[in-house]
């Protein structure tokens, strides 16, 4: 017992005196038992490519061992006691007394080991090489290694890992989120390698699959789409079938550059390459980047297509969707039925029949990712790996890919991606009707058409004669509201309801209902008081159910709002286009008498601004940190998509607090887009004579200039992050030396106080300081005078997501004075105020 206290007391003795050099660093590249390395110390590679030591991510308090490249921005690629930080900075790394690498505490308490059995601590060495892999083996030429850190990866590959599996022993070798920026701790997903016939890597979160890359094709992976045969991918497989060992490895194809691949903490692999430069890390691709990108968006038999414009998600021909009703509201997880039977199935299993020309074929459908689960078949070329498909019953599509050969698919296609380029082509079986077959029509089939096309339009010629007896033609704004619901009719559509109103069934080209307006008032109960919901500058909404049950949500405009026929119109059309997880989805319309209708999903949790600004006493709930920051990031992401990832650049004009909903797992949604405005491709500005939106989240130069552009969206959104993490509304005034919020938080950031400005009713809950103060930076980033100074959303997605280093915001100057209403519009001739400090000149303080 003596000599241990003995030995504990030297290590404290020991680590005291280094506590007054922390920059002391070993000029050696190996840790022996004599030779340990205590917090402060490092050890570096032979050529000076890599660090050993203990460090803390992003602010944080705990300390970790790890490994990081030393000149490079010192990037963290291994993580030693990720689940047992330290919180002291009196922790070692050494050999241990059983020759074991470990971790331990200032009391010598082991928090972390490589746990191998080895012959004797004192023949035991530990070495950091030049690819990064620290390597505990026996001191002797020809040593026996008994552990590297490549076996036990962090979240990160660098040139010379592999990541796979060992199907004898069950060994797996993969990469582990890491749980935030600040906290290397497991995270939700993981990347490992499945090993099929041809292996592909898949990311997990938990038991669901998040992401696969398609099979390797001996080059490349066949289903990511910017890889083609000459990409230099840089990864290699590695197959022994004697061993059963598969494994992928990741090389240098350009050691010239440093290139690095992480598993971030949202789920997405990462490639990130040195800029020498810019003396900075780069990261130039993602995956997944995008909706589709995400396993098994679209369900069975489901195609999905990011540059749709409808909607990302479409049953393959040939396919009908299982529940329609679920499909056409954004629900495409139940997938798709094939709508007529193959051949083969019609005569007991026969491929053959009396008409050969009826027999099945094959659709072809170019940049394609394929589908999941394939089985293969040794075929010569694709004509035979054709043919072998259309004599087996069961084989329901086929592809031949260089390199791997016929490729075939028996069960449900899961996971169908098309692309604007790259991707393989896939061909799917239908039957000889399916693919444009035709027959000769029968005599009373003939009949019937022209007896049904008489009476349709007979019937249309009545109800059009009725309405013009009525005088509603004489409305122009009306007429212009019935060419709008025209465009969504079909080719079928009836004209049905009472003589005041339009109903028509959904057009072809649509996504949305219309509603007649007495389906309105019976889902509302002729708009019962007990069902207002609420009510903002251009109308109430109130909940409703429809007949079939769903719950819905109407928004109902105001007859004196601001918002006329081309508002509603642009409303309609725009969200009815957009497909988004965090972009509220609309069901229909009702243009009937004087009223104009908008029909949404219901939103069970209502609006954000409820939770934010909420009264704690009155019973609200209250957000924990972890749900804002959920929140957050659900809004930067659908803003993202609005300028970038939709067909087209969309801007908003009008995003606040009250416009972002929440469904039943509070996963925010956006929505009111009346005021959002279409941008070309090449179109970056837009000016306005008519100044719409809510004071408090416009900026400057809209609100002085009518200008705006995807930067005035990003100063909307950094005051509404700034709004979620303090709880306090832009349009007042906080503190004494403000303006407003943005103002107040832009000071007590620059007094290194910026944790005082969280909502305290979360002081005392958990919450991740670093995260906290990397949203307020970034807020304060988004609402800079200067639209040029703005990140792009994108640039912000990344920077709430990575632990990238952000520049210093610049201090607020200008702000815009709220007046009498929220939300309305204004002529630019008219005044408005703004204010700003007596300041000359803004000062930016270095951090």
């Amino acid at each position: 017992m003596a000599a241990g206290r003995s030995s504990n007391l030297f290590l404290l003795v020991v680590l005291s005196f280094l506590n007054f050099f922390p920059m002391f660093c070993l000029s050696i590249d190996t840790i022996s038992l004599n030779k340990p390395i205590l917090d402060g110390q490092t050890i570096v590679s032979a050529n000076g490519v890599f660090e050993l030591g203990f460090f803390s991510p992003n602010g944080s308090e705990a300390r970790y061992a790890g490994i990081w490249y030393k000149e490079l921005a010192k990037r963290v690629v291994w993580v030693a006691n990720r689940e047992r930080p330290l919180y002291d900075s009196f922790g070692g790394l050494m050999i241990g007394k059983y020759g074991n690498l470990v971790v331990v505490d200032g009391g010598n308490r082991t928090i972390w080991s490589t746990e191998v059995n080895a012959t004797s601590a004192e023949n035991m060495i530990a070495v950091l090489n030049d690819i990064g892999n620290l390597v505990l083996r026996e001191n002797s030429s020809n040593g026996l290694e008994l552990w590297e850190s490549f076996d036990h990866p962090s979240n990160t590959m660098v040139p010379g890992m592999k990541i796979g599996l060992n199907n004898k022993t069950g060994e797996k070798i993969f990469i582990l989120s890491w749980k935030n920026n600040s906290n290397p701790s497991q995270g939700d997903y993981i990347a490992a390698v499945e090993a099929e016939q041809m292996p592909q890597i898949s990311i997990w979160d938990g038991d669901v699959k998040h992401f696969r890359t398609g099979q390797w094709n001996g080059r490349t992976f066949i289903g990511l789409r910017f890889m083609n045969k000459d990409y230099p991918t840089g990864f290699s497989l590695d197959v022994n079938g004697q061993e059963g060992t598969t494994y992928v490895s990741f090389a240098a194809f350009d050691v010239s550059v440093p290139r690095l691949i992480y598993l971030n903490s949202s789920g997405s692999l990462v490639i990130a390459s040195w800029n020498a430069d810019k003396r900075e890390w780069t990261e130039p691709s993602s995956i997944p980047d995008s909706t589709c990108d995400v396993y098994d968006t679209c369900g069975s038999f489901g195609r999905c297509n990011d540059d749709e414009w409808s909607t990302i998600c479409r049953c393959m021909n040939g396919y009908v969707p299982r529940n329609e009703d679920e499909w056409n509201n954004g629900n495409w997880k139940g997938g798709c039925l094939r709508r007529q039977k193959f051949r083969c199935e019609r005569n007991n299993g026969s491929t053959k029949g009396e008409n050969d020309d009826e027999d099945d074929g094959f659709m072809e459908f170019p940049r394609t990712k394929l589908p999941d689960f394939p089985r293969y078949l040794l075929s010569p070329d694709r004509a035979s790996c054709e043919a072998a498909c259309l004599k087996n019953c069961s084989c329901i599509a086929y592809a031949f890919v260089e390199y791997i050969g016929c490729m075939f698919w028996e069960n449900d296609l899961i996971d169908i991606q098309s692309y604007a380029f790259g991707g393989e082509q896939f061909y799917l079986r239908l039957s000889h009707s399916e693919l444009g077959g035709k027959r000769r029509l029968k005599g009373f089939e003939i009949a019937l058409i022209v007896i049904s096309g008489v009476l349709g339009f007979s019937l249309l010629a009545y109800l059009v004669c009725r309405l013009r007896k009525e005088g509603l033609s004489n409305n122009r704004g009306y007429r212009n509201m019935v060419s709008f619901a025209k465009r969504f009719a079909s080719p079928k559509g009836s004209l049905t309801g009472d003589s005041h109103g339009y109903d028509f069934s959904q057009g072809k080209d649509s996504e949305v209902r219309i509603f007649s307006l007495k389906d309105i008032e019976a889902a509302t109960e002729f708009f019962a008081a007990a069902n207002k919901l609420g009510e903002g500058g251009f109308g109430s909404v109130y909940k409703g159910r429809l007949s079939d049950g769903q719950e819905i949500a109407v928004k109902r405009l105001s007859r004196s709002s601001g918002q006329g026929v081309e508002e509603f119109k642009n409303e309609v059309i725009l969200i009815s286009k957009l497909q988004h997880r965090n972009l509220v989805n609309i069901i229909g319309f009702c243009i009937q008498e004087d009223e104009k209708l908008l029909v949404y999903e219901y939103m069970p949790n209502k609006s954000l601004d409820k939770f934010i600004f909420g009264d704690v006493m009155s019973g609200e709930m209250v957000l924990d940190w972890k749900m804002r920051y959920k929140i957050i990031e659900g809004i930067a992401r659908g803003v993202l998509y609005l300028h970038r990832d939709s067909r087209l650049k969309i801007i908003h004009r009008d995003l606040k607090t009250s416009n972002i909903l929440l469904d039943d797992e509070m996963n925010p949604k956006i929505s009111d887009f009346g005021m959002a405005r279409i941008f070309g491709g090449k179109q970056d500005t837009a000016n306005t004579n008519r100044v719409v939106g809510t004071y408090g989240y416009m900026s400057p130069e809209y609100g002085m200039h009518g200008i705006f552009s995807e930067k005035s969206d990003v100063f909307s959104f950094g005051v509404v992050l700034l709004e979620i993490v303090t709880a306090r509304k832009n349009s007042g005034s906080y503190h004494q030396d403000s303006v407003n919020l943005c103002g107040q938080a832009w000071q007590i950031w620059n007094e290194r106080k910026a944790l005082e400005l969280l909502d305290p009713r979360l002081v005392g809950s958990y919450y991740d300081p670093s995260e906290v103060i990397r949203c307020i930076h970034v807020g304060l980033l988004c609402v800079q005078d200067n639209e040029t100074d703005r990140p792009t959303m994108a640039a912000i997605v990344s920077m709430l997501s990575s632990d990238m280093v952000l520049s210093v915001p610049k201090k607020p100057v200008f702000s815009i004075q709220l007046g009498t209403g929220e939300r309305g519009s204004t002529s630019l001739s008219e005044s408005l105020v703004f204010s700003a400090p007596s300041v000359s000149e803004s000062i930016v303080y270095g951090r």
